[in-house]
């Protein structure tokens, strides 16, 4: 499971207390979610169990994220840092990581963004987007997630909070969620061509996030979008793209007028 298990527990270097701090990374957003300690049990107990354990310094003894909040974080991969005194955790996020039910534990800015740019965050994968714990339910999610984010979404536009990532795209304005979208559009492009499964999974809903983001800030209803596809399917033709005149490999290509191969 990454650096730390090939090179084995001996390279790393604790501290006089016998701990090491531990960054934990979302593998999917590479968000930072949390800082927190942790001793050779910890360390040993994470690699073979795949679960994040810690030390906790204020109870001085082991504990394994998630065990009585059940906001578990499964480990994907351990790695140390150069000097092998901090390890880093990347890890896939069942619930929020803070115990104010945030994503992050890094959610309160100390330095403001004074010169009118977006930070570039990503919305966290767990719950689908930077929403309050309670937005959307614990559990297996289907369709309905859609609905939910899009309530949430409509809720952001119209109250435009500070420190939300999707007030920010919504301020900054149509361009820029637009150019949100295609960029992941070409991450989930780049994904599939790779074969990366856990990737694409996570380009995707990184792509729906977006592109639901881009809806609401135009007015539509991601509804008209779901009849748009019924509309289609009930005229026999599936849901594929309907009178787009796409080529077929054998069409001659036009572009400004030139027949493709023209010069």
């Amino acid at each position: 499971m990454g650096v730390t298990e090939a090179a084995g527990l001996s390279a790393l270097q604790f501290g006089p207390d016998g701990l090491l701090p531990v960054v934990v990374q979302d593998a999917g957003s590479g968000e930072v979610l949390m800082l927190a300690f942790a001793d050779r049990e910890a360390v040993t107990r994470t690699l073979a169990e795949g679960r994040a354990w810690y030390f906790s310094r204020t109870r001085q003894q082991l504990w394994r994220k998630g065990e009585t909040s059940g906001n578990t974080q499964e480990v994907v991969e351990v790695r140390c840092d150069c000097d092998g005194d901090t390890l880093l955790y990347r890890v896939r996020p069942r619930g929020p990581a803070c115990h104010t039910g945030q994503d992050s534990c890094f959610h309160r800015s100390l330095l403001s963004d004074t010169t009118g740019r977006e930070a570039d965050r990503r919305p966290s994968r767990a719950g689908g987007g930077e929403t309050r714990p309670e937005a959307v339910p614990a559990g297996p999610a289907g369709p309905e997630i859609l609905a939910e984010l899009g309530e949430l979404l409509r809720a952001r536009r119209r109250e435009l909070p500070s420190g939300s990532y999707t007030a920010g795209l919504f301020r900054a304005g149509a361009a820029r969620i637009a150019q949100k979208v295609g960029e992941e559009a070409v991450e989930v492009a780049v994904a599939a061509v790779r074969g990366a499964r856990e990737e694409l999974v996570s380009e995707a809903a990184d792509l729906i996030f977006h592109l639901l983001v881009l809806l609401t800030d135009a007015g539509i209803d991601p509804g008209e979008v779901w009849d748009e596809l019924a509309r289609r399917r009930s005229g026999g033709g599936g849901c594929a793209p309907a009178g787009r005149g796409y080529p077929h490999a054998t069409d001659v290509v036009e572009v400004d007028g030139h027949k493709a191969g023209e010069r």
